[in-house]
């Protein structure tokens, strides 16, 4: 699932990530369709949905991009369906030697975030801006197909706070959810 239009120079990547067999771990999957399909969506932000599968956000980003946006469920041990913006933590990896480092990256689907996001900063490709808009889980526990309500009626924040990022970073007005 992509949509783009003509891309400008400095183009926004947003990314939904999670699976979506797992309950509510696939809120980013699904946020990611639903601002896909939001016609107020700028032409130059790239809305790709990678699942679990963290090497296609690398390759993606090589592509060069002026800021990230990941969508995905997180959770904070707050009450589900909260919605909020976070700017990740990179790990150092710098105290680690070449082989522990190795090892570090040596699942090749990257299944976390995090992984995926420091190896593209390990190669040089990480925007200088990346935001996660997570959302709080009920539950991630078990294979469901389904959100939790509380959960799917957070999709439309989601999308909000995304439009959100956007239009205050390109200079236009935030627009009304």
């Amino acid at each position: 699932m992509t949509r783009t239009g003509p891309l400008a120079a400095a183009r926004v990547l947003v990314a939904g990530v999670g699976n979506v067999l797992r309950g509510d771990d696939g809120f980013g999957v699904r946020a990611a369709e639903a601002l896909a399909r939001d016609p107020r969506l700028p032409r130059h932000v790239k809305v790709i949905e990678t699942g679990i599968g963290g090497m296609s956000l690398v390759q993606e980003l090589m592509e060069p991009s002026e800021r990230l946006i990941l969508l995905d469920a997180v959770d904070r041990g707050e009450v589900p369906g909260r919605v909020f913006v976070l700017e990740p933590e990179l790990p150092d990896l710098a105290h680690l030697s070449l082989h522990q480092r190795r090892d570090w990256f040596a699942d090749t689907h990257y299944a976390t975030p995090l992984r995926a996001l420091a190896l593209a900063a390990a190669v040089a490709t990480l925007p200088a801006v990346v935001r996660i808009v997570g959302c709080q889980p009920a539950r991630t526990d078990r294979f469901e197909i389904g959100l939790d309500p509380r959960v799917e009626a957070a999709l439309p924040e989601a999308v909000a706070r995304v439009l959100e990022l956007v239009a205050r970073r390109s200079g236009g007005s935030a627009p009304t959810p």
